[in-house]
């Protein structure tokens, strides 16, 4: 295969990583609200985007070119730039320095297709409360707060509000607030921010879209793991990632131009599925009963502790055995750590 060959190959498992990490993502919230019920799920989307918030909105808003904007303006705008490099349709409306907009477009990411129609409303106070209410105190702004007019769950025309900066301080209950009677001005495409100068190009989009899906598990596992548990967790995310994984290894297999046949094929579609990862892999070793690799690096678990990353890896492993036992062949998947940044594939014949 030639580098441009390789090259594609590579830029179409990118994009089923982001693909199927999205789809976790969505049958874990699933899962949560089903199993476990909305106030269990609203705690655990409230730490999931609170976390979020500590970890990207300050660093993402200086890269993002938005430092000496009015506050109102600039969190908007981060809103808009930050989702819509995630693949996610966000727009902006300018109504004053002290007032800015953001509209969520259909179909939403966190909720696509009929997820929407599954989780409880308090998944979007979770995050509404976690990362949007927390802007103000993150920029040391008291004034800073904002007011959501429209909500997903409750049927109105989706997720919309404003940034606003007040005439004086707010008190921690006032930072997220409620005017369900508003309207956002009319959309002005003039008005739509641009991201910082740079070589944007499709397989970079691609790394954005698979990094920000990913980083949703990975953040998202460890806030569960906070709110119950981590044995639950492990329980509860690793049934989720194996439905995925059976779910989803057609759809995966279609990006990546794989076939779905035996050992050999199903060592195929996963070396190629890890490509996507942007890891270290080793060439296939392969038998006539088994075939395996290894893959160093694994930026699934880079930058989480010991423990967190124990529990990430323990429900990934489930989201790639759910692949496997997809294929026509029946096969089962071994995953073994060979050092802190390396593990060793398997895959092997049930009969």
């Amino acid at each position: 295969m030639n580098k441009t060959s390789t090259n594609n190959q590579v830029a179409k498992a990118i994009k089923a990583q982001g693909h199927i990490h999205h789809a976790f993502l969505l049958g874990l919230q699933l899962m949560v609200s089903t199993r476990k019920g909305p106030d269990i799920v609203e705690a655990w989307m409230f730490k999931l985007f609170r976390r979020q918030h500590q970890e990207k909105f300050l660093s993402s808003f200086k890269k993002l070119g938005l430092e000496g904007l009015p506050h109102a303006v600039a969190c908007a705008q981060y809103h808009t730039l930050s989702n819509g490099i995630g693949g996610v349709p966000v727009e902006y409306m300018y109504e004053s320095d002290q007032k800015a907009w953001v509209r969520f477009r259909y179909p939403r990411w966190m909720y696509h297709g009929a997820t929407i129609c599954g989780v409880p409303i308090g998944v979007s106070r979770g995050f509404l409360t976690g990362w949007y209410g927390h802007n103000g105190v993150s920029l040391n702004n008291a004034r800073l707060g904002f007011v959501c007019v429209s909500e997903d769950m409750t049927g109105e025309f989706g997720l919309c509000g404003y940034f606003k900066e007040y005439d004086c301080d707010l008190r921690d209950d006032e930072r997220l607030q409620f005017a369900k009677s508003e309207l956002p001005p009319a959309f002005i495409e003039a008005q739509q921010p641009s991201p910082p100068a740079g070589d944007w190009n499709d397989v970079r989009l691609e790394k954005a879209n698979r990094n920000y899906a990913m980083d949703y598990i990975r953040n998202g596992l460890s806030a569960l793991t906070d709110v119950i548990g981590a044995a639950e967790t492990v329980e509860l995310a690793g049934t989720a990632a194996r439905l995925i994984g059976l779910q989803y290894y057609p759809e995966t297999l279609a990006i990546i131009g794989g076939v779905d046949g035996d050992i050999g094929a199903a060592a195929s579609y996963l070396h190629t599925m890890m490509s996507g990862m942007g890891d270290e892999l080793s060439n296939i070793d392969q038998t006539a009963t088994r075939a395996r690799f290894q893959q160093t690096g694994l930026r699934i678990v880079r930058g989480l502790d010991p423990e967190e990353g124990r529990i990430v890896l323990a429900c990934w492993r489930e989201l790639w055995l759910g692949t496997v036992r997809s294929h026509r062949c029946m096969m089962t998947l071994k995953m073994e750590h060979i050092s802190n940044d390396t593990l060793r594939w398997t895959i092997s014949a049930l009969r």
